[in-house]
């Protein structure tokens, strides 16, 4: 009977080790996946700190373009700003503009309309209206008596 004892104790010697082999596989399979899960949580907040300095670059490069202001302002605005909205970098335009050469109140000319815009008067300045044209067919059709009468009529209508 001595030699079943043996047998026996062997058995659950054997079998307790399987079992604590199994725990310690389940912890260690646990530990991996929480480190998997930490490297993928670093690079998520990676992700978005890299997509929301892009799109607060985008905001003040698209605000100063809009005020005129030279866009590579960009990168001395992001060092002084927390909150990127339009308030703050207009804000932080009127303290430190001068850094920069911006003046508040000054705006950019746009020159290729202001081109356009000059052109246009300059050829609408002489053009005759549709009225206009319209008075001096009338004023030539009716018939006049004397020279004169013709003559008082086309200098009044010019």
């Amino acid at each position: 009977m001595s030699n079943e004892q043996y047998w026996e104790d062997d058995n659950l010697e054997n079998e307790l080790n399987r079992s604590n082999s199994n725990e310690d596989a389940g912890i260690a399979n646990l530990r991996k996946a929480k480190r998997a899960d930490e490297k993928r949580i670093k690079e998520l907040e990676e992700q978005l700190a890299k997509f929301s300095r892009e799109s607060n670059e985008r905001t003040v490069r698209e605000i100063l373009e809009s005020k005129g202001v030279n866009p590579k302002a960009t990168r001395l605005i992001l060092k002084d700003l927390d909150t990127i909205n339009e308030d703050a970098v207009s804000n932080w335009l009127v303290e430190n503009g001068d850094v920069i050469g911006y003046m508040p109140g000054e705006q950019k000319v746009d020159t290729e309309n202001l081109r356009a815009l000059k052109q246009q008067d300059s050829a609408t300045e002489s053009a005759d209206t549709p009225a206009y044209s319209e008075d001096l067919v009338a004023a030539l059709s009716k018939n006049y008596d004397t020279e004169e009468e013709l003559l008082a009529v086309i200098k009044s209508l010019a």
